[in-house]
């Protein structure tokens, strides 16, 4: 018997390109736009009030942090503490605290959060678990130590579990084997928050606002020097944190940074972390880029990461020089730079870790 022709008109009636115009005609409402200093301030009231409300930021709940310490690990040239949170009601974030060797009694260093993305076990990768057997070909591959890296020049480290990933893995992750270890389950939990009207990524970044209330209580923390940094969803959490928390006194994001709709809508197989409703209809990345300044802030591209967008690094530099226009605006152009090395989706560092140093030093 001959297959039955499910293809009769030999094409597909996909919708993509219907939303692809439909971004064309509704995208950037509150995008970077300002002429003066005053426009730009009133703007970035206006579109951060926005992405709170998106993103469920305004319905987070605040509570006592609890901090516990649960161990101490010396290291070479540092110490680790693991230490538990409580960033909402019953939800608990464990994280690394990496502490410098030298460090004196009362003595106050600047304090940097390394934020992780996929692939990495959570803090694992980016504290430099190489006693993980799973954590050793993905810190090798993407370059994740970047937590070490951080405490290596003499930071206070803060290395956190995001929720989904690491400590934090709902249900259909948990468990030791390493496609369970390295993956992690923000999909399923950003199903659960969109129909309770919060996100995967306004629950991100209040954890990362609730970290920077207890790095304020550390006492070996100068919380006026506090730094973020992250690659792929860890550059996410960097972007969202800084734009809409003016304590982050400077930022590298490293492979997430380009157009939304040639990076996220065409390529539309990305984790649904990626996505917030009506953020399309409100900015682009450039537009959160442009919420960051006049704080220092680097960008870092792989110039061969697929994630770039079908143009590459062009999709990336259009961002880019959408927030150079608020740095521009603001006097301060030295303070937005764009480091591109040749490699992929991966950290590198050369340029940040020295961007991190020279602005934290002040």
């Amino acid at each position: 018997m001959a297959r039955p022709d499910i293809l009769p008109d030999g094409q597909f009636y996909a919708t993509s390109e219907y939303l692809a115009a439909r971004w064309d005609k509704a995208s950037r409402q509150l995008g970077f736009r300002a002429r003066t200093r005053a426009e730009h301030a009133a703007w970035q009231r206006e579109l951060r009030a926005r992405l709170r409300q998106i993103t469920g930021l305004d319905t987070m709940l605040t509570c006592d942090l609890e901090p516990r310490v649960t161990e101490q690990v010396s290291m070479d040239g540092y110490v680790r503490e693991r230490v538990l949170l409580q960033t909402e009601p019953g939800v608990t974030m464990p994280l690394y605290v990496l502490l410098p060797a030298g460090l004196k009694a009362g003595e106050k260093r600047a304090a940097v959060i390394a934020a992780h993305g996929p692939s990495s076990g959570g803090k694992y990768a980016v504290a430099g678990r190489t006693d993980i057997p799973e954590m050793v070909e993905t810190i090798e591959h993407y370059h994740y130590d970047y937590g070490v890296q951080f405490v290596r020049q003499g930071f206070v480290v803060f290395c956190p579990d995001a929720r989904g990933f690491g400590e934090r893995r709902e249900w259909p992750r948990q468990g030791d084997a390493r496609e369970m270890m390295s993956s992690g389950s923000c999909e399923v939990l950003n199903h659960m928050a969109l129909a309770l009207g919060q996100t995967v990524t306004g629950m991100w970044t209040w954890d990362l606002m609730r970290l920077a209330d207890y790095i304020e209580t550390r006492p070996e923390c100068d919380a006026s020097r506090l730094g973020c940094g992250g690659l792929s969803g860890g550059g996410l959490q960097t972007l969202w944190f800084a734009a809409l928390d003016e304590r982050v006194q400077c930022a590298i994001i490293s492979g997430y940074f380009y157009g939304f709709k040639e990076a996220l809508l065409r390529v539309c197989t990305h984790c649904s972390c990626n996505f917030v409703p009506h953020l399309w209809e409100a900015a682009d990345c450039g537009d959160l880029g442009a919420l960051i300044a006049p704080r220092p802030l680097l960008i870092e591209t792989g110039a061969q990461d697929p994630l770039n967008g079908a143009s590459g690094l062009a999709n990336v530099t259009s961002q880019v020089e959408i927030a150079r226009s608020a740095y521009q605006l603001l006097d301060v152009p030295e303070r937005l730079a764009h480091a591109v090395f040749q490699g992929v989706h991966q950290w590198d560092g050369s340029e940040g870790i020295p961007w991190m140093r020279r602005w934290l030093s002040q």
